[in-house]
Protein backbone atom coordinates (compact mmCIF):
# COMPACT_ATOMS: atom_id res chain seq x y z
CA UNK A 1 0.00 0.00 0.00
CA UNK A 2 2.84 2.35 0.86
CA UNK A 3 4.50 1.69 -2.51
CA UNK A 4 1.24 2.34 -4.35
CA UNK A 5 0.82 5.80 -2.83
CA UNK A 6 4.42 6.95 -2.42
CA UNK A 7 6.80 5.09 -4.78
CA UNK A 8 7.88 6.55 -8.14
CA UNK A 9 6.93 10.16 -7.35
CA UNK A 10 3.33 9.19 -6.42
CA UNK A 11 3.78 11.07 -3.13
CA UNK A 12 3.57 14.33 -5.08
CA UNK A 13 -0.03 13.38 -5.83
CA UNK A 14 -0.95 11.48 -2.67
CA UNK A 15 -0.16 14.24 -0.17
CA UNK A 16 -2.28 16.93 -1.90
CA UNK A 17 -5.04 14.34 -2.42
CA UNK A 18 -5.24 13.45 1.26
CA UNK A 19 -4.91 17.03 2.53
CA UNK A 20 -7.43 18.35 0.01
CA UNK A 21 -9.91 15.58 0.77
CA UNK A 22 -9.70 16.10 4.53
CA UNK A 23 -10.04 19.88 4.31
CA UNK A 24 -12.79 19.70 1.67
CA UNK A 25 -14.77 17.19 3.74
CA UNK A 26 -14.52 19.26 6.90
CA UNK A 27 -15.59 22.46 5.12
CA UNK A 28 -18.45 20.66 3.36
CA UNK A 29 -19.65 19.21 6.66
CA UNK A 30 -19.56 22.65 8.28
CA UNK A 31 -21.50 24.17 5.35
CA UNK A 32 -24.15 21.41 5.47
CA UNK A 33 -24.60 21.72 9.23
CA UNK A 34 -24.96 25.48 8.82
CA UNK A 35 -21.95 26.56 10.78
CA UNK A 36 -19.50 29.27 9.90
CA UNK A 37 -15.96 28.06 9.27
CA UNK A 38 -14.50 31.50 9.49
CA UNK A 39 -13.31 33.80 6.75
CA UNK A 40 -10.88 31.51 4.95
CA UNK A 41 -10.54 33.21 1.59
CA UNK A 42 -7.83 35.04 -0.26
CA UNK A 43 -8.52 38.66 -1.16
CA UNK A 44 -7.67 39.30 -4.79
CA UNK A 45 -8.41 42.58 -6.51
CA UNK A 46 -10.79 41.44 -9.22
CA UNK A 47 -13.58 43.93 -8.59
CA UNK A 48 -15.31 42.18 -5.69
CA UNK A 49 -14.86 40.78 -2.21
CA UNK A 50 -14.02 37.16 -1.57
CA UNK A 51 -15.74 36.59 1.76
CA UNK A 52 -17.99 33.71 2.73
CA UNK A 53 -20.70 35.83 4.39
CA UNK A 54 -23.70 34.23 2.71
CA UNK A 55 -24.34 30.98 0.84
CA UNK A 56 -24.12 32.70 -2.54
CA UNK A 57 -20.50 33.51 -1.82
CA UNK A 58 -19.60 29.93 -0.95
CA UNK A 59 -17.64 29.58 -4.20
CA UNK A 60 -15.08 32.06 -5.41
CA UNK A 61 -12.08 31.41 -7.61
CA UNK A 62 -9.56 31.49 -4.77
CA UNK A 63 -11.66 30.38 -1.81
CA UNK A 64 -10.35 27.77 0.57
CA UNK A 65 -13.05 25.37 -0.63
CA UNK A 66 -12.02 25.72 -4.29
CA UNK A 67 -8.33 25.29 -3.44
CA UNK A 68 -9.17 22.13 -1.48
CA UNK A 69 -11.24 20.86 -4.43
CA UNK A 70 -8.32 21.51 -6.79
CA UNK A 71 -5.86 19.69 -4.52
CA UNK A 72 -8.28 16.78 -4.15
CA UNK A 73 -8.84 16.49 -7.93
CA UNK A 74 -5.17 17.04 -8.70
CA UNK A 75 -4.01 14.44 -6.20
CA UNK A 76 -6.47 11.64 -6.88
CA UNK A 77 -6.37 12.27 -10.64
CA UNK A 78 -2.57 12.13 -10.58
CA UNK A 79 -2.46 8.94 -8.50
CA UNK A 80 -4.98 7.33 -10.84
CA UNK A 81 -3.15 8.44 -13.97
CA UNK A 82 0.23 7.31 -12.63
CA UNK A 83 -0.88 3.94 -11.25
CA UNK A 84 -3.73 2.86 -13.55
CA UNK A 85 -1.82 3.53 -16.76
CA UNK A 86 1.76 3.28 -17.89
CA UNK A 87 1.96 7.02 -18.51
CA UNK A 88 5.06 8.99 -17.65
CA UNK A 89 5.18 11.36 -14.69
CA UNK A 90 4.79 14.54 -16.85
CA UNK A 91 1.71 13.07 -18.58
CA UNK A 92 0.23 12.07 -15.22
CA UNK A 93 0.90 15.61 -13.97
CA UNK A 94 -0.99 17.09 -16.94
CA UNK A 95 -3.91 14.75 -16.23
CA UNK A 96 -3.75 15.71 -12.55
CA UNK A 97 -3.94 19.43 -13.38
CA UNK A 98 -6.90 18.80 -15.69
CA UNK A 99 -8.65 16.79 -12.95
CA UNK A 100 -8.01 19.59 -10.44
CA UNK A 101 -9.47 22.22 -12.76
CA UNK A 102 -12.40 19.89 -13.43
CA UNK A 103 -13.08 19.56 -9.69
CA UNK A 104 -13.08 23.35 -9.24
CA UNK A 105 -15.49 23.68 -12.18
CA UNK A 106 -17.74 20.92 -10.78
CA UNK A 107 -17.72 22.56 -7.34
CA UNK A 108 -18.78 25.86 -8.90
CA UNK A 109 -21.65 24.24 -10.82
CA UNK A 110 -22.89 22.27 -7.80
CA UNK A 111 -22.77 25.23 -5.44
CA UNK A 112 -24.60 27.39 -7.97
CA UNK A 113 -27.31 24.74 -8.26
CA UNK A 114 -27.51 24.58 -4.48
CA UNK A 115 -27.76 28.36 -4.25
CA UNK A 116 -30.54 28.40 -6.86
CA UNK A 117 -32.67 26.24 -4.55
CA UNK A 118 -33.15 29.20 -2.23
CA UNK A 119 -36.34 31.17 -2.50
CA UNK A 120 -37.81 34.14 -0.76
CA UNK A 121 -40.88 33.65 1.41
CA UNK A 122 -41.80 37.30 1.14
CA UNK A 123 -45.18 38.20 -0.26
CA UNK A 124 -45.84 41.61 -1.72
CA UNK A 125 -48.73 43.41 -0.06
CA UNK A 126 -49.90 44.47 -3.51
CA UNK A 127 -50.71 40.82 -4.28
CA UNK A 128 -53.40 40.89 -1.57
CA UNK A 129 -55.66 43.38 -3.37
CA UNK A 130 -58.88 41.60 -4.32
CA UNK A 131 -58.09 38.55 -2.20
CA UNK A 132 -60.76 37.16 0.12
CA UNK A 133 -60.19 35.87 3.62
CA UNK A 134 -61.49 35.81 7.18
CA UNK A 135 -61.12 38.32 10.00
CA UNK A 136 -58.70 36.82 12.49
CA UNK A 137 -58.79 39.65 15.06
CA UNK A 138 -61.78 42.00 15.02
CA UNK A 139 -61.20 45.07 12.87
CA UNK A 140 -62.36 48.29 14.63
CA UNK A 141 -64.26 51.05 12.78
CA UNK A 142 -62.36 53.37 10.44
CA UNK A 143 -59.66 55.36 12.25
CA UNK A 144 -59.97 53.50 15.61
CA UNK A 145 -57.19 50.95 15.29
CA UNK A 146 -56.19 47.76 13.54
CA UNK A 147 -57.30 44.19 13.39
CA UNK A 148 -55.94 41.20 11.51
CA UNK A 149 -57.15 39.19 8.55
CA UNK A 150 -56.17 35.71 7.40
CA UNK A 151 -55.63 35.45 3.64
CA UNK A 152 -54.41 32.71 1.32
CA UNK A 153 -51.89 34.18 -1.12
CA UNK A 154 -49.97 31.93 -3.49
CA UNK A 155 -51.17 28.74 -1.76
CA UNK A 156 -49.91 30.02 1.60
CA UNK A 157 -51.97 31.29 4.47
CA UNK A 158 -50.76 34.58 5.91
CA UNK A 159 -52.02 37.02 8.51
CA UNK A 160 -52.02 40.74 7.69
CA UNK A 161 -52.76 43.84 9.74
CA UNK A 162 -56.03 45.33 8.55
CA UNK A 163 -58.16 48.45 8.92
CA UNK A 164 -61.80 48.89 8.07
CA UNK A 165 -63.10 51.18 5.37
CA UNK A 166 -66.26 51.77 7.42
CA UNK A 167 -67.88 49.98 10.38
CA UNK A 168 -66.27 47.45 12.72
CA UNK A 169 -65.89 43.93 11.37
CA UNK A 170 -66.22 40.99 13.77
CA UNK A 171 -63.95 37.94 13.87
CA UNK A 172 -64.66 35.12 11.41
CA UNK A 173 -66.41 37.51 8.99
CA UNK A 174 -65.54 36.94 5.33
CA UNK A 175 -63.80 40.03 3.88
CA UNK A 176 -62.18 41.23 0.67
CA UNK A 177 -59.06 43.42 0.50
CA UNK A 178 -59.90 46.80 -1.06
CA UNK A 179 -56.42 48.35 -1.19
CA UNK A 180 -52.99 48.53 0.47
CA UNK A 181 -52.16 51.46 2.77
CA UNK A 182 -48.86 53.30 3.23
CA UNK A 183 -48.49 51.94 6.80
CA UNK A 184 -48.35 48.31 5.51
CA UNK A 185 -51.94 47.54 6.40
CA UNK A 186 -54.74 46.44 4.11
CA UNK A 187 -58.17 48.03 3.98
CA UNK A 188 -60.90 45.38 4.04
CA UNK A 189 -64.66 45.31 3.62
CA UNK A 190 -67.15 42.48 4.27
CA UNK A 191 -68.08 40.44 1.18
Amino acid sequence: MHDFFFADNAGWFTIPAVLGTIFFSIRLLIMVVGGHAGDLSLDVDHGGDLHHGDPGDAFKLLSAQSIAAFLMGFGWGGVGALRATDWSYPTATAVAVACGIGMVWLLGILLKLLFDLQSSGNISLDSTVGAEGDVYVSVPPRGEGRGQVRLVIGDRQRIFNAVSGGDAINSYTRVRVQHVNDDNTVTVAPT
